[in-house]
């Protein structure tokens, strides 16, 4: 099925078999309250669904502390040179629009039992539904050698924004016949930005203006997403460039030192000239604070994504522990949906329809040669399930792989006007 900003609209939204919800009123104000922390492509789409749908009947507020949201999809062509930096960029301005009160501040607090968020401004906001979609952090000491205060360094870039110009920087400014070095992430990670679309994206870029320059991936894992996809498109492309090493030749044996910009694999010093070191990740740090993760991921009940702490707390896309979907910005933005169709039925009355989930994850391997995995997903007791999927095939023709990459602008144009208006 070709995907275009109008179809992606019509397949996310939730069936359309009502069910039966409950009034539920805040006490002492007058209309309910949702503070929604985090303004990507789960929480930015969460707020403003119950904020355009509740026609003024909620009070929605977005906390979110940068100005302008660099999106994590399509980033790794910027790194490609497909895209500019301002490309990937968009404003929360048009979010007030459809009602959203949008706070620039950083949540540093949840207080459950007075239903209360502290921002590190100091203000505090009261709450009768808690929507926590904060991405991911980093788990201390997943790299040996590496840590957040390294990250100039040894750029990550997996938040995208200033970490994502700087390794483009680092990349252009890499000596002829120089080394680009990967150390890849264990599952589960955030994808996009995927780390082999961003090893393709980066062996497009030096095979334009660094031809002799070599890739070396040092994976945990034997095997990852569409690995024939990737493996074909590298031999066909860029033949001879990257030297992928996984669990069973080392790769899940490594070390970095920032400082003398090496990186060891199984005993094996390497001096590198560029290091993008993607680690273990976890739910982000104030899904933490508000008690409601496992020590890593946030779990949540696969009807309305709520957490299993805490029924009037949400936890959407990368932080959330959910089943069977990947950790990506299409999935974040179907949860969304189904979380705030469950929001508004809660505090309005208004009904509330089965949960209906749905991913699909692009990648570009080289110019017009676009890949792509997905599947639709089920609402369990004990998970969100996959129900049926489907992937791109190795072989397929140049005329296949181009609409499969124009599909995937068509995705994006449709994807950041749900979340941002």
């Amino acid at each position: 099925m070709t995907m275009n900003r109008r179809r992606f609209l019509r397949s996310t939204a939730v069936a359309s078999t009502a069910l039966a919800a409950p009034m539920v009123l805040a006490e002492g104000h007058a209309k309910p309250r949702v503070v929604v922390i985090g303004g990507g492509a789960g929480g930015a789409t969460a707020a403003r669904y119950i904020a355009k749908d509740s026609a003024g009947d909620i009070s929605v507020t977005l906390i979110e502390p940068t100005r302008t949201y660099y999106s994590c999809f399509f980033s790794n062509l910027y790194l490609g040179g497909f895209k500019a930096i301002d490309d990937i960029g968009h404003s929360y301005g048009r979010l007030a629009a459809a009602g959203v009160n949008v706070v620039h501040d950083w949540a540093v607090g949840v207080d459950r039992d007075l239903r209360r968020v502290t921002l590190a401004g100091g203000a505090t906001l009261g709450y009768d539904k808690l929507i926590l979609s904060p991405g991911i952090d980093f788990v201390d000491g997943a790299v040996p050698g590496w840590d957040i205060s390294a990250q100039n360094a040894m750029p990550h870039a997996y938040k995208a924004g200033s970490q994502t110009e700087l390794l483009k920087a680092r990349i252009a400014a890499m000596p002829e016949g120089g080394t680009f070095a990967m150390v890849a992430p264990p599952n589960p990670y955030r994808c996009p930005p995927g780390p082999y679309e961003r090893v393709s994206m980066v062996a497009h870029y030096l095979k334009t203006h660094n031809p002799t320059a070599k890739i070396i991936v040092a994976d945990p894992k034997p095997k990852f997403s569409k690995m024939s996809l990737f493996e074909e498109g590298w031999g066909d492309h860029y033949p001879g460039m990257i030297d992928w090493i996984g669990e069973d030749f080392g790769g899940g044996v490594v070390e970095v030192d920032p400082g003398a910009m090496t990186l060891t694999i199984d005993g094996e010093t390497l001096a590198v000239d560029v290091c993008n070191v993607i680690p273990a990740m976890k739910a982000g740090r104030i899904a933490e604070i508000a008690g409601v993760t496992d020590g890593n991921w946030a779990p949540v009940q696969a009807a309305d994504m709520s957490s299993r702490a805490d029924p009037d707390i949400h936890v959407l896309g990368d932080a959330a522990q959910q089943g069977d979907m990947p950790k990506s910005a299409f999935s974040a933005n179907s949860q969304a949906k189904v979380c705030a169709n469950a929001v508004r039925g809660a505090l309005t009355g208004s009904a509330v329809f089965p949960a209906r989930y749905a991913n699909t994850c692009w990648s570009l391997i080289s110019e017009n040669d676009g890949v792509k995995v997905g599947a639709t997903y089920e609402a369990t007791p004990e998970k969100i399930s996959r129900v049926d999927g489907f992937i791109s095939q190795v072989g397929e023709t140049g005329d296949v792989r181009k609409a499969t990459y124009e599909e995937s602008e068509g995705w994006y144009a449709g994807i950041t006007a749900d979340m941002l208006g």
